[in-house]
């Protein structure tokens, strides 16, 4: 069976190493040595001015919403996994959509002024499977209007936008450690921000707003990952070059594979340097994604709809129409991509692909 990603497992022995320091610590959780540890290693890895790790991807959303939206409009994309729409509404702010660009997927910066109101406090934007959004026009808009901007960056280890790490543009961004990504702790995530008074915020609203052991800041959540979920990140680490080599050859294998005369891809942003997350077809129409999806489900191959429905049709929003989401989101299919995938692999996917639409 072959699914459309793979949890990438580093060697039980370098696992059982990081996991022999907790024991040899006797200290679980509250940000012991392996977590600091590892936030040192990924800031320098990512090239990053600050980062703090966390027990998922989606409570950084969380946060970064509860302290900048402020309970009002949040300007968004309804292209993303339902955890950037959920998140707003659980944080009783109010997700206010703007349609995508056709070919970066990404939300159409030319249509974000038209959304806002009075009551827009920020905008939340995802760098869809790892393809930057218009930094430079967002932050032009959040400027001249005075918002926040807060990037869902969940795709996005190891990206570089002109040069420097995705996660340095922004007021907040985040990104997730869950098991299906590149680089993960098997349940984790991280936020970033360059602004010092913010990330002390942030810092103390995952940590049930502590300032210390008896003193607190304020509000606060309990957010913070635990040292097995950082000796899962200090193991799998040392192997990300390896990671983005292996699957770089799969996503050249179906580029060079593949029949795109009834296919499209995904259009990278001009000057980022990608990490191949994912790797998305669309289709000419839903009829032919079915078909296709079918042939392959019938020789064990299951590649997923990423992201499928447009987040706008969901019940608990009820968001305007986004023609242009609603039909990507109905002809994309993201076929499996990870590490270990053999060559024979491959060519099968790609001969039923070719051959189902010929």
């Amino acid at each position: 069976m072959i699914n459309v990603t793979k949890t990438f497992f580093p060697p039980l022995e370098d696992y059982h190493f990081q996991v022999g320091r907790i024991w040899d610590n006797q200290w679980l959780t509250n940000r012991g040595e392996l977590v600091l540890e590892l936030e040192d290693k990924l800031k320098f890895f990512l090239q990053a001015n600050s980062i703090m790790i966390t027990n998922n991807g989606t409570v950084p959303l969380q946060i970064a919403l509860k302290l900048l939206g402020k309970e009002g409009e949040i300007i968004t994309t309804p292209f993303s996994y339902v955890a950037t729409t959920a998140s707003i509404v659980w944080e009783n702010c109010r997700p206010v959509f703007v349609d995508i660009h056709p070919d970066y997927l990404t939300i159409d910066e030319e249509k974000i002024e038209a959304a806002i109101t009075s009551k827009t406090t920020a905008i939340l934007a995802t760098h869809v499977f790892g393809n930057p959004c218009a930094i430079e026009k967002i932050e032009q808009i959040a400027q001249k209007y005075h918002l926040k901007v807060i990037y869902d960056a969940a795709h996005c280890f190891g990206v570089n936008y002109k040069g420097k790490s995705i996660f340095e543009y922004g007021d907040v961004s985040t990104c997730s450690f869950h098991a299906t990504k590149l680089f993960h702790t098997g349940e984790g995530g991280a936020i970033f921000s360059n602004d010092k008074t913010l990330m002390h915020q942030l810092f103390y609203s995952h940590n049930f707003g502590h300032n210390g052991p008896l003193a607190f800041h304020g509000l606060g959540i309990n957010g913070k990952i635990s040292e097995l979920q950082a000796a899962m990140g200090l193991a799998v680490l040392p192997y990300m070059s390896h990671i983005m080599e292996e699957r770089a050859k799969v996503v050249n294998y179906y580029n060079n594979h593949l029949d795109f005369t009834h296919l499209k891809k995904m259009k990278l942003r001009e000057d980022t340097q990608w990490n191949y997350s994912y790797y998305p077809l669309i289709f000419e129409n839903e009829v032919e994604l079915l078909k296709v999806e079918q042939a392959l489900n019938e020789n064990a191959i299951f590649p997923r709809r990423y992201f499928y429905p447009s987040l706008n049709t969901i019940d608990y929003v009820k968001g305007q129409s986004m023609p242009i989401s609603e039909s990507i989101a109905s002809r994309i299919l993201c076929l499996p991509l990870s590490v270990g995938l053999q060559k024979e692999d491959l060519l099968a996917i790609s001969k039923i692909i070719n051959q189902m639409l010929c």
